[in-house]
């Protein structure tokens, strides 16, 4: 593992824990009239933390292979599944239309990309091992496990929403980094840079539905 990549990982870690602390400090100083809104929801009892924290499951009892390619396109698809539960979730509980754009958008996209993923895997037989791939991917899990677990929630479904998805956002792109540096597969690789692009660009707009001015 690359020392370049070992610090784009430390970082992106710091930078999940920041913003989520900008957020509890904006609840912080909030008027009286917002403490219904800054009301925080303990995690085990949170709709969308259940979704993660089941997909997290999923993908830790996962076998993987050591073939990068392989084991990315395993992990990604539950990760996939994982943001389109959490999106339909959103679609059901939220309210505000902005994020139920965000929420269709990300369910059309993801789901192509899983069946992407799923003619791979039917025509890929695991061949390369990279016992780092394997290493370096368990590490990003616990790292987007942490962050969504220091997230400031409060039963509120549009709220809660966009604060776990950009953990599980950012947790792809993790992913997606790594296999764009340990993957061989010219398919997999586009399909990460796709991921990468596109979950930034969502992240950014979820971040300026959560810090906008009401």
């Amino acid at each position: 593992m690359s020392k370049k990549l070992i610090l784009e990982m430390v970082l992106s870690f710091f930078r999940k824990v920041m913003f989520g602390f900008i957020i509890l400090l904006s609840a912080v100083s909030c008027t009286d009239s917002d403490d219904e809104v800054w009301n925080k929801q303990n995690h085990d009892s949170n709709e969308f933390m259940k979704l993660m924290h089941a997909m997290m499951d999923t993908m830790h009892s996962m076998k993987m292979t050591n073939d990068p390619d392989n084991d990315f396109a395993m992990i990604m698809k539950e990760h996939h599944k994982g943001a389109i539960n959490m999106a339909n979730r959103e679609l059901e509980k939220g309210k505000d239309s902005t994020l139920h754009q965000l929420a269709r958008t990300m369910i059309m996209e993801q789901q192509k990309e899983i069946t992407q993923m799923d003619s791979f895997l039917k025509a890929h037989s695991p061949v390369t091992v990279d016992t780092m791939f394997h290493h370096n991917s368990s590490m990003a899990m616990e790292m987007m496990s942490r962050s969504a677990d220091l997230q400031y929630i409060n039963g509120d479904a549009d709220h809660d929403f966009a604060m776990l998805m950009i953990q599980h956002h950012q947790g792809a792109i993790d992913m997606a980094d790594l296999e764009l540096h340990h993957g061989k597969s010219a398919k997999l690789k586009s399909i990460a840079g796709k991921i990468k692009k596109d979950q930034q660009e969502e992240i950014k707009n979820l971040q300026e539905w959560l810090l906008k001015d009401d």
